[in-house]
């Protein structure tokens, strides 16, 4: 018990620390106030959780735990008494926690406490409160216990697990919540300097411990400021030595009702890879968890338009992922593609997935993946984007998408039968197989250059990106040159050859020349 009886001495310095600078306090600085206020709270929450270890430890001394305890009540005592106590903020009226909420930051933990299933949160104009109400059909009750009804007053708008922070107050509420946090992430290291490993875990599991406080401080300061990087490191730090699975779902929870408000927050998507990567290995990775995770990308692709932080995100899935989750995820995902042609990052995404059938194929024993079926899946893959580059005439993405599956094609399934994986650079023979292929994407590439209506540039547009995926893939496979010059001809080819000189002369000598 030597640890605890120290950390009374310190408290108790702490707070004669505190009552002399209370009593000197002149400045109307609001910083300087806002750090005493922030001080004395920190050393508040570190006296009520001694008291609560003194009271559960049975075996302590009868003489130690009543000088121990004499020592804090007097500490608190001193906290509570002249100058000092004006820096503890009092107890609003309404509040029925034992806590209360002591500020606007004591106020937004509260909230964010009380309703552990919130899911969404977003900054809102004040002047948003009344129709917000009205649309609810009630008033938020955060409003009506703690504050006047007047519009300039609110600060948090909660109902159906939606919360709303007001825009006034988001400025201090994030410098007082970074304040707060800093205080009790310096309080924890100090408490983990000073205790073994058993002690720590018998402190965590008491309200008030500096685990808990910088937990807490971390959240509100991360639904504000999403990329405060301490603040995800301090919490990486705690759960590290976490061993329930309940704790790594709940920061799962917490990372996805950030990302409501922040989608293309990269702290918070590289946060929640760091989570799954701690899942696999202490528990295994739950196939559920992977779906989720590749829902949540989709919804949230839905409103977070381009966002490449998160469709990264679905790709780093895919090795998470068994074969039959890849083809689920394939199917799933070919309807929302259809609908964001433009949108190269859900390709690239069903581009992953492939490969990873790809690399089923081979892999050794009895779990190979059917390459009858893996030829079917990519022939329909073919298939679906032809019928996308006619339908949607001038989306690069969809040709992009196209260089990759016909390559492809050509290396795994036209020019090699064997089980064994073709070498990188490996030169292709032409076949019958290939010749056919090669034949009907140069029956495509003189459909797509011919341009029908100058009006708009979609047709010219169409035309370049057929010009420049033929030429990509005489560049892979130099002997296609001669079978296109034949079908299409010399003027044709020279066409071609002008529509990408005249658009992209850089990719022209790139692709000639290199």
């Amino acid at each position: 018990m030597e640890e605890v009886e120290e950390e009374v001495k310190r408290i108790v310095e702490q707070v004669k620390e505190l009552h002399d600078s209370s009593t000197s306090f002149v400045s109307s600085s609001s910083q300087e106030e806002l750090s005493l206020r922030n001080r004395a709270s920190v050393v508040d929450s570190s006296i009520r959780r001694l008291h609560s270890t003194l009271a559960s430890d049975k075996h302590l001394d009868p003489k130690l735990f009543e000088k121990l305890e004499e020592d804090l009540q007097r500490a608190k005592c001193m906290l509570a008494d002249g100058d000092t106590s004006s820096f503890l903020p009092s107890k609003p009226q309404g509040i029925d926690s034992e806590e209360g909420c002591f500020t606007v930051l004591k106020l937004f933990e509260h909230v964010l406490e009380s309703d552990p299933l919130i899911d969404e949160v977003g900054f809102i104009h004040p002047s948003q409160f009344n129709l917000l109400d009205e649309e609810a059909g009630s008033s938020s009750v955060y409003q009506n216990e703690l504050q006047p009804n007047n519009e300039t007053s609110r600060k948090f708008w909660n109902q159906d697990h939606k919360l709303g922070i007001s825009t006034d107050i988001l400025v201090q509420l994030c410098k007082d919540a970074k304040h707060v946090f800093l205080l009790a992430f310096e309080e924890y290291k100090r408490h983990g300097n000073a205790c073994n490993e058993s002690q720590i875990e018998n402190f965590s599991c008491s309200p008030g411990t500096p685990e808990i406080e910088v937990m807490r401080h971390s959240q509100a300061v991360l639904l504000l400021s999403s990329d405060f990087g301490t603040a995800w490191n301090a919490r990486k730090l705690i759960l590290s030595k976490k061993d329930q699975l309940s704790a790594f779902t709940e920061e799962l929870r917490l990372s996805g009702l950030i990302l409501s408000n922040s989608p293309k927050s990269e702290s918070t998507w590289s946060h929640r890879r760091w989570i799954i990567k701690m899942i696999s290995q202490r528990f295994s990775t739950p196939q559920v968890i992977i779906t989720k995770e590749s829902e949540l990308v989709e919804s949230i692709g839905e409103r977070s338009k381009m966002n490449y932080r998160a469709w990264y995100h679905r790709c780093w899935l895919v090795s998470y992922m068994a074969i039959e989750q890849v083809i689920q995820e394939l199917n799933k995902s070919k309807r929302w593609a259809g609908l964001h042609v433009a949108d190269s990052s859900c390709f690239h995404y069903r581009r992953r997935l492939m490969l990873k059938i790809l690399e089923s194929l081979y892999v050794k024993g009895g779990n190979a993946y059917d390459k009858s079926e893996a030829r079917k899946i990519w022939k329909e893959e073919l298939d679906w984007n032809k019928e996308l580059v006619e339908r949607y005439v001038g989306r690069e993405a969809l040709w992009l998408h196209r260089r990759f599956l016909s390559l492809n094609w050509i290396i795994y399934f036209a020019c090699n039968d064997s089980d064994v994986s073709p070498e990188p650079g490996e030169s292709i023979i032409m076949n019958e197989e290939i010749a056919i292929f090669i034949d009907n994407e140069i029956h495509l590439l003189e459909s797509s250059m011919t341009v029908l209506d100058t009006k708009f540039e979609d047709f010219q547009a169409q035309a370049l990106h057929a010009g420049v995926y033929m030429l990509w893939l005489t560049k892979k496979m130099p002997e296609l040159w001669r079978m296109v010059e034949e079908k299409l001809g010399t003027e044709k080819v020279k066409c071609v050859l002008s529509t990408i000189a005249q658009e992209r002369p850089s990719l022209l000598h790139h692709l000639v020349n290199v």
